[in-house]
């Protein structure tokens, strides 16, 4: 069949559409192979031959005052993948039979690396060196995989208290949202807790980077030229001002009680010398892989390990909080030196109702320091009475309680003041009366205060009025050895007087020198001791036992403040533990009243 010329040009057009519309489409292709997929690509053939990997620098060690190791670091090994080509080679599978591990729990891991699918996310660290071996014989069977130096915390025993030390951990997604990019990256060990936690930026180092070649098949051939390598900064060593000796001292001295909290300070700068919180947690336990079933079982103890005590735990003050009381009467002239109240006869009424003395026989009419040395509540009833609320609030306040210290700690509770707006607030403007003033007044109803509020307080009356902040940090190490000192920082002065301040350093001694104080189990022969008991009602239980206590009493260097929870009297349990955390450092310093053993009844 013959073809007109018509069709022939028909078919030669109809043939260059379809080439032009093919080139077309190459063109389009290779227009978005370069342009759209060209990172992507591009990180896919780098992949074949070169690998980047983080260089983590070694975490800072952690001192005490006396230069000795408090936390180190243990050498490990992790275990990364690049997201891309663990999809790409279907190794998942072996890797999670090699790793023990669920192959969803490494998907997931993969999911969030925010670094993006061609850069490492971590998948198991802590992994011991024969299982690193096994992935270094057999790399080809595990392309994509990388392992690299790690470290573990190792807290030493006695110090691996969360309280204190703390722990570190990896890094969570929401913390990353709130973290510096450029410091921090997905499967970073951060500090999650205590002094880790509050100076993490100085002991973490910064990151170094190392280019590693490798085989399409993921076997490696070693590491590229020293040129390209960016070495880590080691992190920074804190010396903090913790003497392990007090430190162990303090730690020792619950007996059989398994709660409470211990703060020992030096009144003079605000350096804390012990932190102890009862039950104990291990810090150690956090450092490494964690089973969900431990991490149940602290989570479920009825004991609550978790909580920091001496810092975050919340505790009505008893009568360790009349020296406030007694302290802001005499300042605004509510009282002097000399006034005495109606006779304790074991009892106040007030309305309707009895309140009742600690000492059921009465303590007759005292004056302030009599008051003092005996804890007579029925004294503080009628001081709080005329004091008034507000007047309360105010001095509580300018005390330094209701508030944060400002320790060098990452959580710290603040507790509660009560005021007339609180109370109106809580309760209304007609449900409550003056008489909440006669609990108050006495350190119960609804005030709330931490150990290291009350211990901050006590440095002031023992400091002439001068409060430091307290702190842990003493000094810190850099990379190159230079030493940088923290001194103590003036945190406020107390709002009283130099005849008050005296008045109240005189009650102070009575009540462990005086003869009729309730703190002679807080005695030391050879030295003298002045504090405060306290007895805090306890609605879950027996009550809780205070007492604060410093030494010498003439020249403070030491401050110990106890609380041991449902243990009763604050005389019989918290006196004598405060004595021997005293002892403990007049004996290392080799002070009037070391190596002395015998003391003084104690007074129930």
């Amino acid at each position: 069949m013959a073809y007109s010329g018509f069709d022939i040009q028909q078919r030669y057009r109809y043939g260059i559409l379809l080439c032009g519309l093919a080139l077309g489409l190459m063109l389009l292709r290779m227009l978005y192979l370069q342009t759209i997929r060209h990172e992507d690509l591009y990180a896919q053939s780098e992949s074949n031959r070169l690998r980047v990997q983080p260089v983590i620098p070694m975490r800072g060690l952690i001192f005490d005052r006396d230069r000795r190791l408090l936390v180190e670091n243990r050498a490990s090994y992790s275990l990364s993948v690049i997201p891309a080509e663990i999809s790409r080679t279907h190794v998942l599978s072996r890797l999670a039979t090699a790793l023990q591990m669920d192959e969803n729990e490494i998907k997931q891991r993969m999911a969030k690396n925010l670094a993006g699918r061609f850069q490492p996310a971590l998948i198991k660290r802590d992994i011991g060196f024969d299982r690193i071996a096994v992935f270094e014989e057999q790399s080809e069977l595990f392309p994509g995989t990388i392992y690299s130096k790690d470290q573990v915390r190792e807290y030493h025993e006695g110090l691996g208290e969360e309280c204190l030390t703390g722990y570190v951990g990896e890094v969570s997604p929401d913390e990353m949202k709130k973290l510096d990019p450029s410091i921090y990256r997905p499967g970073t060990m951060i500090g999650k807790a205590g002094v880790e936690k509050y100076y993490d930026r100085e002991l973490r180092g910064i990151d170094g980077t190392e280019y590693v070649e490798v085989t399409a098949s993921g076997q490696l051939l070693g590491a590229m030229d020293n040129a390209a390598q960016i070495p880590a900064v080691p992190g920074n060593d804190l010396i903090l001002t913790i003497d392990n000796d007090i430190q162990k001292a303090a730690s020792e001295v619950f007996g059989d009680f398994c709660c409470g909290a211990a703060v020992v300070m030096d009144p003079r700068n605000g350096e804390i010398l012990a932190l102890v919180s009862k039950p104990p947690n291990d810090a150690n336990v956090f450092s490494s892989v964690m089973t969900n079933d431990l991490w149940q079982s602290i989570l479920t103890d009825p004991n609550n390990p978790l909580l920091n005590r001496p810092v975050d735990g919340l505790y009505p003050p008893g009568s360790t909080y009349k020296l406030v009381m007694a302290g802001a009467a005499l300042e605004t002239g509510t009282i002097d030196r000399t006034t005495m109240f109606s006779s304790c006869n074991g009892g106040y009424r007030f309305g309707n109702r009895v309140f009742h003395c600690w000492e059921k026989r009465g303590h007759g009419r005292l004056t302030v320091v009599n008051a003092i040395e005996q804890s007579c509540d029925v004294f503080f009833y009628q001081l709080g009475l005329r004091l008034g609320l507000e007047e309360y609030t105010k001095f509580s306040r300018a005390c330094g309680f209701g508030q944060r210290t400002g320790i060098d700690l990452s959580q710290e509770a603040a507790g509660l003041i009560p005021s007339t707006a609180w109370y109106n607030r809580k309760l209304g403007k007609s449900g409550w009366t003056q008489a909440v003033l006669l609990n108050l007044a006495i350190g119960q109803g609804e005030v709330l205060v931490t150990p290291l509020q009350l211990a901050q307080f006590y440095c002031g009356i023992a400091n002439n009025g001068r409060v430091f902040r307290p702190h842990l940090l003493r000094s810190i190490i850099g990379p190159d050895g230079r030493e940088t000192s923290k001194g103590g920082e003036l945190a406020f002065t107390l709002p009283f007087s130099k005849e008050t301040l005296q008045i109240l350093r005189e009650g102070a001694y009575s009540v462990v020198q005086g003869p009729s104080g309730t703190a002679h189990g807080a005695r030391i022969p050879g030295t003298t001791v002045a504090g405060k008991t306290g007895t805090a009602q306890n609605p879950h239980g027996q009550d809780h036992s205070w007492f604060v206590g410093y030494a010498p009493a003439d020249n403070p260097e030491i401050l110990a403040c106890v609380i041991v929870e449902n243990a009763g009297h604050g005389s019989t349990y918290a006196a004598p533990a405060v004595r021997n955390i005293i002892k403990a450092y007049l004996n290392k310093h080799h002070l009037p009243g070391a190596d002395t053993t015998a003391v003084a009844g104690v007074v129930p």
